[in-house]
């Protein structure tokens, strides 16, 4: 959801509680009001009729409220002294209407030519099932209308406020620090904003000469630890050619060579890693991995018949994808190199492609892997001592740079699967 109407939804729960106690409080002070006009009426018709009293004192018989609005009713001198004037809401039938309908009753005491009465006049009221039923209407009109202007306010002027928070958020999406891209920041008034802007530029700034840094580390230790690693295996070869050892020392030297030729291999898988995780493989070409597949098994043919593997290709269709060429192949042959590895004698390892999936399957243990351990760096599957344990991280970091998913099934047969996006 976006800022803007995540800030809305808020907004307009905000709005609907406030309205809805502004309604109950305008309601009810409508509602007094009303009765307040109500009573000053009533009270003014008690000095009308007195005075008409004194001009026409028939009117004083009159005691039934289906002639007039009011009504004489004689009472005593002690009731008139002890009554004291109130006010009644009752229920009237009303002839127009065909129904009952709310009526105030205004009840007080007079004295006139000597006579004691009881006077009573009746009004009509609002109706307040109507009247709730209206306000709630227009309440609900305001409520919408008010909902609609902040929608509006939101999406005209709010974004333009907020135009240079999404202007730097667009380019941070297409941001890539391998070819030294910048950020255009947006001059603004907003403090808050210019806090961001000013954030954002040290951190690429700060990124920038990381990344310069690492790359520039990569590239002397690529050449410091290989040069060195390289003498010392020479080094020890010529040894062992010129010089009579015993058993015992052989073993011990061919055990250091072996200690040496892992470290350069790990050497070399680590700076494979790093080059790939801050992508310095750049040049892409669209491949084909039909004829790649076919290219790697030629490649390990030796290998596979002297481990009495067969290599087997099965195709359905072609995949043609976009990547580095040398990333292709180190992918594809790490997968097919563990297949070999791990597979048994007699037992072919396939490799199947169609619909964009490319599979590399050997029989290998009866029970399936952790699915996620085996691409763990470092983690070993079988105890072969000259594997580093980066030949699949390799290949899975390899996929996620180009979003292809690498991962493993058990049916029978060990599988990993490259299943290929749509270019």
């Amino acid at each position: 959801m976006k800022l803007l109407n995540y800030t809305s939804k808020y907004l307009a729960f905000l709005l609907l509680g406030v309205i809805t106690l502004w309604a109950l409080a305008f309601y009810y002070a409508m509602l007094d009001e009303i009765y307040d006009s109500l009573d000053d009426g009533l009270e003014n018709q008690k000095i009308l009729l007195l005075k008409r009293a004194k001009q026409d004192p028939s009117i004083l018989k009159n005691n039934d409220f289906n002639k007039h609005v009011y009504s004489f009713i004689p009472i005593e001198k002690n009731q008139y002294e002890d009554h004291k004037e109130r006010y009644q809401d009752t229920l009237m039938y009303m002839i127009n209407e065909e129904d009952y309908e709310p009526v105030r009753i205004y009840e007080s005491t007079l004295k006139t030519d000597g006579n004691y009465y009881k006077l009573k006049i009746i009004t009509s009221m609002v109706e307040e099932d109507d009247l709730i039923e209206d306000l709630v209407s227009y309440l609900i009109g305001l409520y919408v209308i008010l909902v609609i202007s902040i929608l509006i306010l939101n999406n005209l002027l709010l974004k333009r406020i907020w135009k240079p928070f999404y202007n730097i958020i667009a380019q941070l999406k297409s941001f890539n620090i391998e070819n030294k891209s910048q950020i255009t920041l947006t001059p603004t008034t907003v403090e808050e904003f210019n806090l961001l802007n000013t954030t954002v530029s040290e951190l690429i700034n700060a990124a920038h000469k990381s990344y310069n840094e690492q790359k520039q580390f990569l590239e002397n230790a690529s050449h410091e630890l290989q040069t060195p690693l390289a003498i010392s295996i020479n080094k020890l070869e010529l040894f062992l050619e010129k010089n009579t050892l015993t058993d015992d020392q052989l073993m011990h030297m061919a055990q250091v060579l072996d200690n040496l030729g892992r470290l350069t291999r790990l050497n070399k898988s680590l700076l494979l890693l790093s080059k790939i995780e801050n992508k310095q493989f750049q040049e892409e070409d669209k491949i084909d991995f039909n004829t790649l597949a076919q290219e790697c098994i030629t490649d390990f043919e030796d290998i596979a018949k002297h481990k009495g593997i067969a290599l087997q290709l099965e195709t359905q269709n072609t995949i043609h994808f976009k990547m580095n060429k040398d990333l292709a192949r180190i992918v594809l042959t790490n997968l097919i190199k563990n297949a070999l590895v791990h597979g048994k004698k007699q037992n072919p390892v396939i490799i199947h492609i169609e619909n964009q999936l490319l599979k590399v399957s050997n029989t290998g243990i009866d029970s399936p892997l952790d699915s996620e351990l085996i691409f763990a760096r470092f983690k070993k599957i079988g105890a072969t001592e000259k594997s580093t344990g980066l030949g699949l991280p390799i290949a899975r970091a390899i996929a996620e740079k180009y979003n292809v998913k690498l991962y493993y099934t058990f049916d029978q047969q060990h599988t990993f699967n490259l299943q290929f996006p749509k270019n």
